[in-house]
């Protein structure tokens, strides 16, 4: 068995501004803060000298591959996103960035916003773009009756509010 992965889909392109500002604090994060105190704590290790038996120094080159990659996966997204922060001409009706209050059939609201993938966060009710929930929204007005297929059958919710904040 291989250990080849296919690379994942990097889904639609676009991203709230508060998304990048997000995106951007960790890729600074990463890059001026946590990468070097891991390049001191493995320096300070491979000075102990045998490095073959040091988990120490095993530990932190490996957290420097995770760091790097991470830095890499994040500097070659944030050159291909768009950033969307103008509100869409018609907001009457769902687009990207537009909080969503929907109602079910037992009459339990859930609110949602619509943002790019990489801001997915379901505690905070961010949902990406991509997700069939979203595709089923987007175009929709007020009153629009919103039909998805999930894994345990067809939902049905109301679009009962749209704000863009």
């Amino acid at each position: 068995m291989s250990r080849y992965r296919p690379p994942r889909s990097a889904g639609t392109p676009l991203i709230t501004p508060e998304g990048e500002a997000r995106l951007r604090a960790e890729l600074h994060e990463l890059w001026h803060v946590r990468r070097p105190q891991v390049t001191q704590s493995v320096s300070e290790a491979a000075a102990q000298g045998d490095r073959s038996e040091n988990a120490e120094y095993t530990y932190g080159k490996k957290m420097l591959r995770e760091i790097d990659s991470r830095v890499r996966f994040l500097t070659k997204r944030l050159e291909s996103l768009k950033v969307v922060s103008a509100r869409p001409s018609d907001a009457s009706k769902v687009y990207f960035g537009a909080w969503v209050t929907l109602e079910d059939e037992q009459g339990e609201q859930a609110r949602y916003r619509i943002v790019g993938p990489d801001e997915l966060d379901l505690k905070q009710g961010l949902i990406s773009i991509d997700s069939p929930l979203a595709r089923a929204l987007v175009g929709k007005q007020l009153d629009a009756e919103v039909r998805v297929q999930t894994p345990t059958g067809e939902a049905c919710w109301y679009v009962v509010a749209i704000d863009y904040l």
